[in-house]
């Protein structure tokens, strides 16, 4: 079952079980998919799809960071529970052990071997994570490893 039809399927169930705040997430992420798949005139792959809910996730996350800030904690207790709720349609993440082997092995593959190999190193690991780990968590590791 792709990604699309597996939101499909929890969008059924959130309306029968009168899910108000699950089902806005998933009616939001479908939406997302949809004008994506809108603005490149064709069906999204399931790459491309998983690529608009990390992207979905991503922003949830910016917010819950600014609401914690602001001590919004009304906000931040929606928030956390959207990023629950998203969390179930991503693959599961990689540890932080095997993030960290993905990325020696990548400096060996690229042959990086100082900080001005960032970019180069982060090109080759990210297609290899895609999904899997935060961009962030990533960079810092890549930056570790070349340091």
């Amino acid at each position: 079952m792709n990604l699309l039809d597996q939101i499909n399927q929890e969008m059924k169930v959130a309306m029968k079980n009168k899910d108000k705040q699950r089902l806005s997430v998933i009616r939001s992420v479908k939406s997302s998919i949809q004008n994506e798949s809108i603005k490149l005139t064709r069906e999204l792959t399931e790459d491309e799809a998983l690529t608009v809910l990390n992207r979905e996730m991503k922003q949830r996350k910016e917010s819950l960071h600014e609401f914690e800030q602001a001590n919004r904690n009304d906000l931040v207790e929606k928030t956390k529970l959207e990023i629950n709720i998203l969390e179930e349609y991503l693959p599961s993440q990689l540890s932080e052990d095997e993030l960290e082997q993905i990325v020696q092995e990548t400096v060996k593959e690229v042959g990086a071997s100082s900080k001005a190999d960032i970019g180069k190193v982060m090109g080759a690991v990210m297609p290899k994570v895609k999904g899997k780990a935060d961009g962030t968590k990533v960079n810092q590791l890549v930056q570790k490893s070349l340091s």
